[in-house]
């Protein structure tokens, strides 16, 4: 699979010391409320909602905030109405961008985005010309000290993955998004955990970006992006040239 590069290696290196489990905790419970509301709160007949939870139960969320996300979707509980946002975006150097958030308020959350572009060097693409671009994948990041390549390959495989990537101190495991729950769910059961794990865009090509100042640019703007309150997840196809990889690594 191409468009990936050591950008994602070192950008986890960078969120492992500036992550918040407050913030993905907010950002799980979105994902969990709006499942309820599209699909239900039984998740054995609303597979959107057993993957949210699945993913809440991976970053170790209490479970009382899960049921009260379930009953807030439902309405069971008062809560704030959500929907889904998608921005497609391209950015410094010829980059693409794609933008998932989950808001209260769209005519609130729409101009901030915008404004975010505009003021790092980017734009709103208009529907289709980014999204084309990418594909949807599971992807599932895990420390390689908890496991053998040849023994994750093997569980991972085995459960549906299509592939294990070896990157150093992770792997990189990649899935279809149907069968993105089987090889979570076969993880879990053996105790394994993930640093991320997600059905995500993944670029189908990446955009190498060798100046410097632009490549500043862009990770500044996708830094921006990732800390909007609404936003869920930002994926581009932006890659460092090797020589930028030294640097920044």
């Amino acid at each position: 699979m191409s468009g990936h590069s050591k950008w994602a290696t070192i950008k986890r290196k960078k969120d492992a010391i500036d992550s918040k489990r407050g913030a993905i905790f907010t950002k799980v419970v979105k994902e969990i409320t709006v499942a309820a509301r599209m699909g239900g709160g039984d998740i054995n007949t609303n597979p959107r909602l057993r993957l949210a939870v699945l993913k809440a139960k991976s970053s170790n969320m209490p479970k009382d905030n899960i049921d009260r996300a379930i009953k807030k979707g439902t309405g069971e509980l008062e809560g704030v109405v959500y929907e889904e946002c998608l921005y497609e975006c391209f950015g410094p150097g010829g980059t693409a961008i794609m933008v998932e958030a989950v808001t209260d308020k769209k005519t609130r959350t729409t101009p901030e985005i915008k404004s975010i572009l505009t003021k790092l060097g980017g734009s709103l693409a208009t529907t289709g010309s980014v999204s084309r671009l990418f594909e949807r994948k599971g992807i599932i990041v895990i420390p390689s000290d908890q496991i053998s390549e040849e023994e994750l390959f093997e569980l991972a495989v085995g459960a549906g993955a299509e592939d294990v990537q070896n990157e150093g101190e992770v792997f990189r495991v990649v899935t279809s998004p149907d069968d993105y729950e089987a090889v979570q769910t076969a993880l879990n059961d053996k105790g394994i955990k993930s640093e991320e794990s997600e059905i995500k865009f993944v670029a189908l090509v990446g955009a190498e970006v060798s100046d410097k100042d632009i490549a500043e640019k862009v990770m500044k703007l996708i830094d921006n992006l990732e800390g909007h309150d609404d936003v869920q997840g930002v994926n581009s196809n932006f890659e460092l040239s090797p020589e930028l990889e030294k640097e920044f690594g």
